[in-house]
């Protein structure tokens, strides 16, 4: 089984709504996909608007309405095959409570970035290249694939480009941002998914 977790704050808007988002657009394929925060609000629903987000992006309102926060633990980590942090502060966290997280850990705007600049022809070469053919080794081979542009993809101008800002007691503008700021990232990650663990002949 493959295991994606996405780690924000407070796990009530950010982490939740893109791990709600991959779940539902990898359904059918064997993902698991988790949340946590560095400060979980434990129990806690997401917010109304981070739930009206995810509906009207597919996720079922069932599962929007699901989600209970909880903090960050390095359980949630040891087995991850990709940790999407949804700002520097996060990875940094993950970073220091697993450092073996550490090469498979990316901001989720940082991994559309480096993604993005990879043609699928040479995603499908890193997965096919893996030791392990299972679908998560195949994985893991094209992540290390996204991981090796960093260096060669230029960073953003703002280091804070490469976060999602967070839009917990904001406006619903913000929110709106917020969202627009995961959706190419959950895109690249799907891509990802897909090409590692396509069949092969």
């Amino acid at each position: 089984m493959i295991e994606i977790a996405t780690i924000c704050t407070g796990n009530i808007c950010r982490s939740p709504l893109a791990a709600l988002l991959l779940q539902t657009r990898l359904a059918g394929r064997d993902v698991r996909v988790t949340s946590a925060g560095t400060r979980g609000m434990a129990d806690h629903p997401m917010t109304p608007e981070a739930q009206q987000l995810a509906l009207a992006r597919g996720v079922g309102a069932a599962d929007a309405a699901a989600h209970r926060a909880r903090f960050l633990t390095e359980q949630h980590l040891g087995s991850a095959d990709l940790v999407l942090a949804m700002a520097r502060e996060h990875r940094r966290a993950v970073a220091e409570l697993v450092p073996a997280r550490t090469r498979v850990a990316f901001t989720a705007r940082e991994f559309a970035r480096l993604a993005s600049s990879l043609p699928d022809a040479a995603l499908l070469a890193a997965a096919a290249a893996a030791p392990d053919q299972d679908p998560a080794g195949r994985l893991r081979a094209a992540i290390a694939a996204v991981a090796g542009q960093r260096g060669l993809v230029l960073p953003p101008a703002d280091p804070a480009d490469d976060d999602v800002v967070d839009p917990y007691r904001r406006s619903w503008s913000t929110y709106e941002t917020s969202a627009a700021q995961l959706d190419p990232a959950v895109d690249q990650v799907v891509r990802v998914v897909e090409l590692a663990t396509a069949p092969t002949a």
